[in-house]
């Protein structure tokens, strides 16, 4: 039986880290905005989706370092919600588990929501929005005060309207599915530091202090600037005191723009920060990756992070951990259901079959379908350097159908290679504007290989073979700046599209 076993930190060199050591990323890709809990001896987590489907990929770990992706919060997209699916924190009260979570309400603006199940692998039910106000409530995090109530504290988004940011709590009611009462302001952004922006609110309480973990200023793309910050206060709606020595965590040579985590303590007790950051090396191109750094308490009271060195790349290990680095991603679809790790855009949900020994059955919904990225499914890229081949089943491809490998930073922005009416094209779209670079004929065979291999995250070079031993290159390498979006790394995966009953064949997809 083939099943894939999508351990994050594939890709890397080493078959494992020292024993009592391990490095970063320990969630290689595009994890951004970080949210873990402990439940015994185990952790769950999961991470912002944005406008990639299934929402809110679910990972658990038994040691903090080796992360398997095992599913999702949502299968199917919430019904309320459009886009924009944002910061998911994932917790526990009272023997139940809650993710608190972002989307964009249809005609409305950015909302918290929450979904609740009875253990943390699921299933969940979506409960809908808590809170939306005018310019937006992202970025939730529940948190027990000292009075043993339950509150929720969010940011409200002003900075997307060029106001200032405040970030709320307001309680909820004991089942932790609805607000009561009214909401109070504890923090907004007033240090230089920050800039427009305070948001990422963590909160842990230990001994006598709450401690507020928050991020400040631009946290995407390329002319990102973020860091990590912390405040205190004896009560959770009391004064908070913003840290003199802010930010705690900031980038260095080796990661840029780190932030948005949450807090688990291990069985010895010591906290740990699950966030991202960028790779300097794979930067835009990998997307924020998930970073797990100590923190540490001073005598003074206040935590630091690494020494306040940055990031580390290789650090001391929670206890009894070796890291492990499994091989390359392959999946033959041979599972009557997609393996964990399979996105799509969270707007065009396709159509597929599995679970014959036919591989993957493709196809897009009408409205998409004479578009050649009419149907896609992707994983995410973990490195800038990469190869990744599928396999198809052309013999019986339906006229006006072209089935293909590509990059793909979104629906509007990507570049490809596909096979149909016994051509193969090279296309590229950019800003929803499409462009056929070249055309040659295809290779006359029943399955054909195409494959893209990738050089420092921005240039692919496509090639197509009849035996998967000789490779003809098709075009020149192609450039993929334009591809990154402003919030996501870059997938690669399988497309389906050119006609209204276009229907693609897969037989496996290899990614390494």
């Amino acid at each position: 039986m083939n099943r894939l076993h999508l351990l994050l930190a594939f890709f890397l060199v080493a078959a494992s880290a020292k024993a009592d050591t391990y490095k970063n990323p320990v969630m290689p890709g595009d994890f951004p905005d970080p949210s873990i809990i402990r439940v015994g001896n185990e952790f769950w987590a999961t991470a912002t989706s944005s406008e990639w489907g299934p929402q809110f990929p679910l990972l658990h770990s038994t040691n903090l370092v080796d992360w398997e992706l095992v599913g999702s919060v949502f299968e199917h997209r919430p019904d309320w919600a459009v886009a924009n699916f944002w910061a998911p924190e994932i917790s526990e009260f009272r023997g139940k588990y809650y993710v608190y979570y972002v989307g964009r309400k249809k005609g409305g603006p950015l909302a918290v929501a929450v979904a609740m199940a009875e253990k943390p692998s699921g299933p969940f039910k979506d409960y809908g929005p808590l809170v939306a106000q005018p310019d937006g409530s992202i970025d939730p995090v529940p948190v027990t005060n000292e009075n043993d109530e339950r509150y929720l504290v969010w940011k409200e988004d002003g900075n997307s309207r060029r106001q200032p940011t405040i970030i709320w709590a307001q309680q909820l009611t004991p089942d932790g599915l609805k607000l009561v009462g009214e909401p109070k302001e504890i923090l907004r952004n007033d240090a230089p530091w920050e800039g427009a922006v305070v948001e990422g609110p963590f909160i842990l309480h230990r001994g006598e202090w709450f401690y507020l973990f928050y991020s400040g200023s631009g946290c995407c793309g390329r002319d990102c600037n973020y860091a990590l910050g912390v405040a205190r206060a004896q009560t959770l709606l009391g004064r908070w005191e913003k840290y003199s020595a802010n930010p705690i965590l900031a980038g260095n040579a080796n990661w840029k723009c780190p932030g948005h985590g949450s807090i688990v303590q291990d069985v010895n007790e010591r906290y740990w920060l699950l966030y991202h950051a960028y790779s300097a090396r794979n930067f835009i191109y990998a997307g924020r990756e998930a970073l797990l750094d100590e923190v540490k308490f001073g005598t003074n009271g206040w935590p630091t992070i690494n020494d306040g060195k940055g990031p580390s790349a290789e650090a001391t290990a929670p206890p009894e951990v070796t890291q492990h680095f499994p091989p390359a991603l392959k999946d033959t679809f041979a599972e009557p259901a997609l393996s964990p790790g399979w996105e799509w855009p969270q707007d065009n949900e396709p159509i597929y079959r599995l679970g014959n020994s036919r591989g993957l059955e493709l196809s897009p919904r009408p409205v998409f379908a004479t578009n050649l990225l009419g149907a896609i499914i992707s994983q995410r890229t973990i490195s800038g350097n990469y190869l990744a081949t599928a396999v198809a089943e052309i013999a019986e491809t339906r006229p006006g159908t072209f089935v293909g490998i590509a990059v793909i930073g979104d629906a509007a922005n990507a570049v490809g290679l596909a096979v149909g009416d016994g051509k193969l094209m090279l296309w590229r779209v950019q800003k929803s504007v499409h462009q056929k670079i070249v055309s040659v004929a295809a290779p006359k065979c029943e399955q054909l290989h195409l494959r893209v291999s990738a050089t420092s995250g921005r240039l692919f070079q496509f090639a197509a073979s009849a035996d998967g031993q000789t490779w003809m290159p098709v075009g020149e390498p192609q450039t993929g700046d334009h591809l990154p979006p402003w919030d996501r790394g870059i997938r690669v995966g399988l497309t389906v599209g050119g006609s209204r009953d276009a229907v693609g064949r897969f037989l496996s997809f290899e990614l390494r």
